[in-house]
């Protein structure tokens, strides 16, 4: 199961005296990035509807759509994903988690990526990729030498997404510059990437808080594991994810898709998500993974003769999957690591009911042409992002209370 807690901080390293007490803002990896990527996830958001009405353009090497999927794919999930590993890795190495100053300049390589990647085109290409890569290759290091340092070998494939992302950012770079590229290869190769996190995440926490929860009230409800159903669950999903980012047209994937999906929701309904209604907390978590399932069956439906589900699939992946996932993990962690309790308040409940919104009204624009639901959609998913920053920035920036 994934250790990362849900309850200390600091069980992990010593304590730092007085003097080297870092800001409470960069005394874990969690606070600065999940604040800086919910705050771009919702002006990214912004932006992309005024450059869709024609209000706005803006100075970059990537047309419209492309500045649009790079900013989601590279920036928001990339701080998602930071934030996750720079928490979870401690936890797993017994190492000292990343903090102060060392921290702050991996958010400002962030940062710097975010403002290149809205500026390009006033740099040279070569200038402004070399920019954007400098915050996944620092991640991958960061990552990779705690866990190999710590020989914990169980986690070494953690940071590989990370990596893949960083080669599909590049080879969306070098798309940009006209280096012929089979297209779409750069964002369908880092939309796998996050998939696989998610499904390889998803897998450890999922079932481990669930198994605590129920047993905590004394429910009589129990999780179910089957070590073969897992293997071939996760095996089925990464293989055809893969397979469909080469072969994005092959009708024999999109037949592997289903099968992959089917096999994932069987996994999925031993985890009892069923039970943790009362627990929104946790609810979301499972319901994250069923949006994964979901966009997994569209996209192998639109290799099989629906084409028009392809859309809807894309975004029941990253609104739906990555936007439930990321913001049902970013609340959990930002209570738990800062000795809050485990609990859904109203402003964390509709949260989770803004991102759902934002998903099902962009699947739905999908199959009705709909340009006010693509606008609601797109306000229910800046709602989502705003509300998380202005229910957790105090969370994220002050000491922890116990």
């Amino acid at each position: 199961m994934i250790q990362i807690s849900v309850r200390s901080s600091t069980s992990t390293s010593s304590k730092p005296g007085p003097a080297d007490t870092p800001p409470a803002l960069f005394s874990l990896g969690f606070r600065p990035f999940f604040l800086a990527g919910s705050l771009w996830a919702a002006l990214c958001m912004v932006l992309w509807i005024g450059i869709l009405h024609g209000h706005l353009v803006l100075p970059t090497h990537f047309d419209a759509l492309n500045w649009h999927i790079h900013e989601m794919l590279f920036g928001w999930i990339m701080a998602a994903i930071a934030g996750f590993l720079l928490t979870a890795i401690p936890n797993w190495t017994g190492r000292a988690p990343l903090r102060g100053g060392v921290l702050a300049i991996l958010a400002g390589l962030w940062l710097l990526g975010r403002v290149v990647g809205t500026v390009s085109a006033l740099l040279p290409l070569w200038l402004a990729a070399l920019a954007e890569l400098l915050f996944p290759l620092a991640l991958c290091t960061v990552a990779w030498r705690d866990i190999i340092a710590a020989r914990n070998r169980r986690n070494l494939p953690m940071p590989m997404p990370v990596a893949l992302l960083a080669v599909a950012d590049l080879l969306m770079y070098l798309r940009a510059g006209g280096v012929d590229l089979p297209p779409g290869l750069d964002w369908r190769l880092a939309l796998v990437a996050v998939c696989i996190l998610m499904s390889v995440i998803g897998a450890r926490i999922i079932p481990a808080f669930t198994r605590n929860w129920l047993t905590a009230r004394r429910s009589p409800v129990q999780v179910n594991s089957d070590r073969w159903l897992d293997i071939a669950a996760t095996a089925s999903l990464h293989a055809t994810l893969l397979a469909w980012a080469c072969l994005p047209r092959a009708s024999a994937v999109g037949g592997l898709l289903l099968v992959a999906a089917t096999l994932n929701l069987a996994r999925l309904a031993r985890w009892r998500g069923d039970a943790t209604l009362a627990e929104p907390l946790l609810a979301v978590l499972h319901l994250g993974y069923l949006w994964l399932i979901a966009g997994v069956s569209l996209l192998g439906l639109s290799l099989l003769g629906l084409p028009m589900l392809e859309i809807g699939a894309i975004h029941a992946l990253t609104a739906g999957a990555m936007g439930s996932m990321v913001l049902g993990v970013m609340t959990r962690v930002s209570l738990g690591h800062t000795g809050r309790a485990l609990r859904a308040d109203r402003s964390t409940v509709a949260i989770y009911a803004s991102i759902s919104a934002a998903a099902g009204c962009r699947i739905a624009a999908t199959f009705f042409s709909s340009n006010w639901l693509l606008s609601l959609s797109a306000l229910c998913w800046t709602l989502a992002f705003l509300l998380f920053v202005l229910r957790y920035a105090a969370v994220l920036s002050q000491p922890r209370v116990a």
